[in-house]
């Protein structure tokens, strides 16, 4: 099984983007658990459910990679989740830095913030997604995840993506 990650700061089209790839290649999609537990709960959330997300996360990835699909797309990843509590709250839980640095996936996909902000009341950062993109870059540099960036716009963008992931794929082949 291929397994790619999402990531990137908010409103840079990671959803569409997952979305996009998973019906181009029929591959199964983990969709953001965060985004179903907090539209469940509302859009107050305290640093403990941080952990409980990491968790949520991590089990629907386990869940869906049971059966045993060829290629697998995770709308986010734990390292999405870690950066997250370290901006809100200038620290992370011990298990969710551990996880997100052992998670392992063939490809991350790292979403350039090169799209209009879209506002949307579980959104929290749009005037500094530039900063926060670098943070990610930083991050997958420094655990020596492999990724590609991704940038553009439409189906320049998801074109990308596909030539990446058609990339990782013929290497598993």
């Amino acid at each position: 099984m291929i397994t790619v990650a999402i990531v990137g700061p908010e409103s840079c089209g990671k959803t569409t983007l997952a979305t996009a790839l998973a019906s181009h290649f029929h591959a199964s999609l983990v969709p953001e658990f965060s985004r179903t537990f907090l539209e469940k709960r509302g859009p107050e959330y305290s640093e403990k459910d941080l952990l409980s997300i990491a968790q949520g996360q991590m089990a629907s990835e386990e869940l869906v990679a049971r059966e045993l699909p060829a290629l697998l797309i995770c709308d986010t990843d734990l390292l999405t989740i870690r950066i997250w509590s370290e901006e809100k709250y200038g620290r992370c839980h011990p298990w969710i830095m551990q996880h997100s640095e052992r998670r392992q996936y063939d490809l991350w996909l790292l979403c350039k913030p090169d799209l209009p902000w879209e506002p949307d009341p579980l959104r929290e950062n749009p005037d500094d997604r530039e900063r926060l993109f670098e943070r990610y870059e930083e991050l997958l540099d420094q655990l020596g995840k492999p990724y590609a960036v991704i940038s553009g716009v439409g189906e320049l963008r998801t074109l990308l993506a596909i030539g990446f992931v058609e990339g990782i794929v013929a290497e598993g082949e």
